[in-house]
């Protein structure tokens, strides 16, 4: 069953959601509001009639955010859930549901039902994330100096990746970047190392497919990110498995490192992505300006070293 869902803010930035009513399915959870798609409509005009519908607006415009496949004892789903940048009316209770905004960051805390949860993943994480370059460890004041520039610009996920330091010295550089990253309200994941992250209090850990091919569920806390590297289907299932929060997939394009590795291109890492329940960001010969295209693909967003590190 192909379900639709929008993600409406106030002037505030809060979300809408809407509480599912007595004798439904999940009943008492909240949901983004939506409904299933009629036989031969489009995702985007079925969005429309619900939130007509249900609540008296009109979308103006909208854009996917994450589809979600997953299965519930009664039926198997596809949740299709998009962001509403612009819409029209006043909302209203139309089906004399129970309305309620909340901000993003409470959303976690809410009950809502399994699928929707992936989709509160992606709400709560940035279109681009920063990958540092590998530089070598007399380059501190350098990591510093192209983290901040970054934050500048508004990047606001940054993986701490520098391999080959030693532990002393990635500890101060880490506790320096993380002190300026609160400072923009970014967060800081360190690559590999999740004790190292815990013990510094950074925001999360990005584990290598290598690692998380060896555990049997998450190394953090669910208020701390895991992503993980992902090159096909079997390592995002991996990521899945072990409960991470989010996935980097590709090379989708050659890259300067690694000019003569097979790439998926757009359209294998759309059909990749289509399968799992995970935000996942499109890495490799990323450009600061294929944002919009890695979306159209399923994408959350672009995950970048040097496109990311020269803004």
């Amino acid at each position: 069953m192909h379900v639709v869902a929008g993600v409406l803010r106030d002037s505030q930035g809060r979300v809408l959601i809407a509480q599912r009513p007595a004798g439904k399915h999940l009943a008492g959870l909240w949901e983004f509001p939506g409904g299933k798609c009629e036989d031969g409509e489009l995702p985007i005009d079925a969005l429309a009639r619900e939130l007509r519908e249900e609540l008296g607006v009109v979308v103006e415009s909208a854009r996917p955010l994450i589809a979600v496949p997953h299965a519930y004892p009664e039926q198997r789903i596809l949740l299709d859930v998009w962001q509403v940048s612009s819409h029209s009316g006043i909302v209203l209770a139309r089906e004399n549901q129970k309305l309620a905004w909340a901000e993003v960051e409470d959303l976690a805390r809410i009950e809502m039902p399994p699928a929707d949860r992936p989709a509160v993943t992606a709400l709560r994480l940035s279109d681009r994330y920063l990958i540092t370059p590998p530089l070598p460890p007399e380059e501190t004041d350098t990591v510093v100096r192209g983290i901040e520039r970054a934050c500048r610009k508004g990047v606001r996920l940054i993986q701490l990746r520098l391999p080959g330091w030693p532990s002393d010295r990635l500890a101060r550089v880490a506790r320096t970047a993380r002190n300026l990253c609160r400072d923009y309200g970014a967060q800081l994941l360190l690559n590999g190392d999740w004790k190292l992250a815990a013990v510094l209090g950074l925001d999360g850990v990005h584990l290598p497919a290598a690692i998380a091919a060896t555990l049997t569920q998450r190394p953090l806390p669910a208020d701390r990110w895991v992503g993980v590297s992902c090159h096909d289907a079997g390592e995002l299932a991996q990521a899945v498995r072990i409960g991470a929060d989010f996935a980097t997939l590709g090379p989708v394009f050659p890259t300067p490192s690694h000019e003569d590795a097979p790439t998926l291109g757009w359209e294998g890492f759309a059909e990749l992505v289509e399968a799992t329940t995970l935000p996942v960001y499109a890495l490799g010969g990323m450009e600061i300006d294929d944002v919009d295209a890695a979306q159209v693909s399923g994408a959350q967003g672009i995950a970048a070293i040097r496109a990311l590190w020269d803004v």
